[in-house]
């Protein structure tokens, strides 16, 4: 998925003859904290909900200086690129210009974090693993290999790399489609894999689940 089909056309696009007045009006009816500001084809920036706040409504959005003129996206960027701007800059929309920097249109942060969770197998039925990884030789391949070895698919996968967050360790999170994965939790750390949580709706029978504290959840995936 790629910028120019996260396109929202339904968000309004600010002018600067636009009254602040308007702005929080369309803020308020689409529930998002910043607009994209435009004159003409020419993208200005965006203006915060909490900048309007402060000026008086009946002034036209010309008398305030516009934020992050310099953050927006490209067409053809991919999700994952367009994602990490949003959450860097705490951003509820972002604008999207073509190669002469002209403007074409904004995505919506929630939209983009609903396409991610769809890519994510979210909405599949299937229990979550979670596997901790040297980051210098583990395989992907491999580990799927021995998944798939017990007639179960990884719908999807995902690596967080070692953090404070998460005591430094690196994490590979795995999307299965089938609920009962005793046998697949058996396969992984019979060779060698340390399957530090599962979450499934069934209980998940491991000769190595007392050394992470029988750690089963059941979600409603």
């Amino acid at each position: 998925m790629i910028a120019e089909e996260l396109l929202n056309p339904m968000l309004p696009v600010l002018k600067p003859t636009d009254t602040i007045g308007q702005a929080l009006d369309w803020m308020d009816e689409y529930r998002v904290n910043h607009l994209v500001l435009t004159n003409g084809l020419e993208y200005r920036g965006l203006i915060s909900h909490d900048v309007l706040l402060d000026n008086n409504e009946e002034l036209p959005l010309l008398a305030l200086q516009p934020m992050f003129e310099e953050v927006f996206t490209y067409p053809h960027q991919h999700l994952l690129e367009v994602l990490p701007l949003l959450q860097q800059y705490e951003l509820d929309v972002i604008a999207v210009l073509d190669e002469n920097n002209g403007f074409i249109g904004t995505i919506l942060n929630k939209d983009v974090l609903n396409t991610f969770a769809k890519s994510l197998g979210t909405s599949e039925a299937g229990a979550i693993l979670e596997v901790e990884v040297d980051d210098r030789s583990y395989s992907l391949s491999e580990i799927s290999r021995l998944i798939e070895s017990n007639d179960t698919k990884v719908i999807s996968s995902y690596y967080s790399g070692g953090s404070e967050d998460n005591d430094f360790r690196n994490i590979l999170t795995l999307k299965l489609n089938r609920k009962d994965i005793t046998r697949v939790v058996a396969t992984l750390e019979r060779f060698g894999y340390d399957v530090k949580s599962a979450f499934a709706h069934s209980p998940v029978d491991s000769p190595d689940k007392e050394r992470y504290d029988l750690l089963m959840k059941y979600l409603d995936i």
